[in-house]
């Protein structure tokens, strides 16, 4: 099923449409070990699973094994992430060619994470993720979902320039803005203001932390805030068993109230995980 009939107004039931997003394992002890707790999580009828996609060769080729496995198992609805960076559009069409034929309908178009040693090489390389919407849009029938960002891209000049970023590419045909996670539903309703003149299905990014340090570390990567009022809550507690209590509880709270903002549906950042998952979505 694509996108837009996923998130369409009118076919959303009481229950919000849930997507799982996975990143491919080093090796196929842990790639069962996904396909494992997918099963689990498969029993919660996802959307949609998106799979990340990196930037070298060796990853790309993980995230296809990952791809036609959850295809031939669970008969998954796919979303791989489709990246810019050492992407030539001839590699693009060839890497949307291999998806067709297993039948994906839907890709997540990304600029993806620029390398320390990199140097853009010459020729017909795509640049930015609104290149990439462009040029899917242009040349095939996929489904186009972009990242959105509720405090900012980490590298953008300004919250302001992100946001018309953002636009561009939904103008240029995205269907469906997936954002970044936060933990602060703040920022993220004042980002629904700042796109409110976009009629585009907006699903926030949720990610269970099992512990602040964790939180910590994912929020500095990309930029986002920790409320105060959940470091505290985390603060309470020394044993595992209790962080992983807290983390749920606080991602329960979070999504309940982001139901009542308008929001299409709840992104889960699984960490290849499904416990955590699994508990807040028996709660919501």
């Amino acid at each position: 099923m694509r996108l837009r009939d996923i998130y369409k107004k009118e076919s959303r039931g009481k229950n919000l449409p849930i997507s799982f997003e996975v990143f491919p394992p080093k090796d196929e002890a842990k790639t069962n070990e996904l396909v494992d707790n997918l099963k689990i999580l498969n029993k919660f009828n996802p959307s949609l699973i998106s799979v990340t996609y990196g930037a070298g060769g060796s990853v790309r080729d993980r995230s296809e094994v990952v791809c036609k496995r959850l295809k031939s198992e669970l008969n998954a609805n796919l979303m791989p992430h489709l990246t810019c960076i050492r992407s030539s559009k001839e590699l693009v069409q060839h890497q949307i060619k291999d998806m067709e034929n297993i039948g994906i309908q839907n890709i997540l178009a990304l600029r993806g994470d620029i390398p320390k040693d990199y140097v853009r090489p010459e020729g017909e390389y795509l640049k930015y993720a609104s290149e990439m919407v462009k040029f899917v849009k242009e040349n095939t029938s996929l489904s186009i979902g972009v990242a959105g960002y509720p405090e900012g891209h980490i590298e953008a000049e300004s919250f302001e320039k992100d946001i018309e970023y953002l636009k561009l590419k939904v103008r240029l045909g995205a269907e469906a803005i997936f954002t970044q996670l936060f933990f602060d539903n703040s920022p993220f309703l004042h980002f629904l203001e700042k796109i409110s003149d976009l009629n585009t299905p907006v699903i926030p990014g949720i990610l269970p932390i099992s512990n602040l340090e964790q939180g910590k570390k994912m929020t500095t990567m990309c930029g986002t805030s920790i409320p105060k009022k959940l470091e505290q809550k985390f603060e309470k507690y020394t044993k595992k068993e209790d962080w992983e209590k807290v983390g749920i509880e606080i991602a329960i709270e979070q999504i309940e109230d982001l139901k009542t903002c308008g929001v299409a549906g709840f992104h889960f950042y699984t960490l290849n995980k499904s416990h955590m998952v699994s508990e807040i979505l028996k709660a919501i």
